[in-house]
């Protein structure tokens, strides 16, 4: 199965004492290829960013199905 691995960073949600002090949690982890869409919407609304992407399984090179 083809999987990506995403490295994001997202607001921290715990609470904060004033605008300035805005911590990003970084993390890393496996989507499936079939629900990079869906991930890739959840990290955006959360206000986060994506970092890096990388196929994780698989051969590189391989089609992805994308013309």
């Amino acid at each position: 199965m083809r999987m990506f691995k995403v490295t994001a960073c997202v607001p921290s949600q715990s609470r904060i004492r004033t605008q300035r002090e805005l911590q990003n949690t970084f993390f890393t982890k496996l989507v499936p290829y079939d629900n990079w869409f869906r991930e890739q919407q959840r990290i955006q609304k959360m206000g986060g960013k994506i970092v890096k992407v990388e196929l994780f399984a698989g051969k590189p090179g391989a089609n992805t199905g994308v013309s």
